[in-house]
């Protein structure tokens, strides 16, 4: 699966905003990555959640969290986040 499909879909599945940090472990822990097939995670992760935030797709609601477009911010922060 591709950097940016497997993004949109953990944030797609969760429903709410998410840290790139949880987005990669989820993504990683659900099979959507994999590292060793797939190098630098990390990078290519970010790079695709950048291209989904300019082609609209994805919203940035905060500094490294990232949502679907169209998913309203939650009141008490995002998930995975203390």
């Amino acid at each position: 699966m591709e950097f940016l499909d497997a993004a949109l879909t953990v944030l797609g599945e969760e429903g709410r905003p998410l840290h790139w940090t949880v987005v990669q472990d989820l993504a990683l822990r659900r099979g959507y990555l994999d590292p060793f097939a797939q190098r630098d995670i990390r990078k290519h992760l970010l790079a695709a959640l950048a291209r989904g935030v300019r082609d609209e797709r994805v919203l940035r609601h905060g500094k490294g969290v990232f949502a679907l477009a169209g998913t309203p911010p939650t009141p008490e922060g995002p998930k995975g986040m203390a």
